[in-house]
């Protein structure tokens, strides 16, 4: 479990296939590394990975095929900028929102309005997704927790301050990239549950 609140600017080191459409990917995060051992959790871009090594600042995780193609990870490049953050321990504060790392669906930028101190950037939202998204709710975009501005039947938007644009991948991302997107859980579990009621299984 995770907060949406990215701890460090890694990078991507190399890619090498597995085969079977799986990866072997190493990422650069010196900050994450710092206590990482074999097994724990980091999100990559909003992907939960699992560490299988450490060395000097550089971890190893298995990328599936299953993560690949529900997820924007597949378009990685040695060098490209990834947002990392470690498993919330019971004990931190809940900066963000609760994140499990499971992403939803891929959108992409869609439009981008610089401001004064601020930027507001439209996502397209894929098919299926737009019921979870609501006006001043949560939602995490390659692993940054945000609060929605506005929602359309296929697109949201969001304000970044000037901390998310320097601290994050959204800051240099352009028009037409691709994101991660996980929607709060909690609306899904709501859904499950009132469209049980509706069926007959709940009292």
């Amino acid at each position: 479990m995770f907060t949406g609140i990215v701890e460090e600017l890694g990078e991507i080191v190399r890619s090498t296939e597995t085969g079977d459409d799986s990866a072997l990917v190493a990422i650069r995060g010196p900050l994450v590394t710092s206590d990482a051992r074999h097994g724990d959790s980091i999100a990559v871009n909003g992907v939960c990975l699992t560490v299988v090594d450490v060395d000097g600042g550089v971890f190893t995780a298995d990328v599936m095929g299953e993560t690949l193609r529900r997820t924007a990870l597949g378009a990685l490049r040695p060098g490209d900028p990834v947002n990392l953050e470690r498993a919330a321990a019971l004990n931190s504060r809940l900066g963000g929102h609760l994140v499990q790392g499971h992403v939803d669906g891929v959108g992409e930028i869609v439009a981008r309005e610089p401001a004064a101190q601020w930027e507001t950037v439209r996502f397209g939202l894929p098919a299926g997704l737009a019921r979870y998204v609501v006006e001043k709710g949560s939602i995490t975009v390659d692993g940054v927790s945000l609060t929605v501005a506005e929602a359309g039947d296929d697109w949201f938007s969001v304000g970044l301050i000037p901390t998310t644009l320097k601290l994050t991948v959204l800051g240099t991302k352009r028009i037409g990239d691709p994101v991660n997107l996980e929607v709060d859980v909690l609306a899904k579990y709501v859904e499950r549950l009132l469209g049980d009621r509706g069926a007959g299984g709940a009292r």
